[in-house]
């Protein structure tokens, strides 16, 4: 499997994520549990580029810099960047380099599931 490739567990976790193995699972539950609890819209703008829209709320803003802020550590492939478009609501900018598209469709259709889930 190359760096870029999605583990066979369906989990959006990239070979290049240097989060140790045993790890990942929680990881995952956290990313679930974000995208349950505030995710509000999943928006495609480019192959490179997902953007999330948020719950507006400032506890919301505090726990995306956290969890961006832990996964940026062991994947720097990622760019994250929130921003306050307008007072009430609050977007996720996710890039990847070419090399990880892979990554983002996986993020943006587990993403997706789980909103559908909800």
């Amino acid at each position: 499997m190359s760096d870029h490739q999605i583990t066979t567990d369906h989990a959006w976790v990239p070979d290049a994520c240097t989060l140790p193995t045993a790890e990942r699972p929680l990881r995952l539950a956290e990313f679930d549990q974000f995208f349950t609890d505030v995710v509000r819209g999943v928006h495609r703008l480019s192959a490179q580029h997902l953007r999330l829209q948020l719950d507006g709320a400032t506890q919301v803003e505090e726990t995306a810099r956290d969890l961006t802020a832990r996964e940026s550590s062991c994947c720097s492939f990622f760019t994250f960047d929130l921003s306050r478009p307008e007072p009430d609501s609050l977007s996720l900018d996710v890039r990847v380099p070419a090399a990880h598209v892979d990554v983002l469709d996986a993020l943006a259709e587990r993403a997706v599931s789980i909103r559908n889930q909800g």
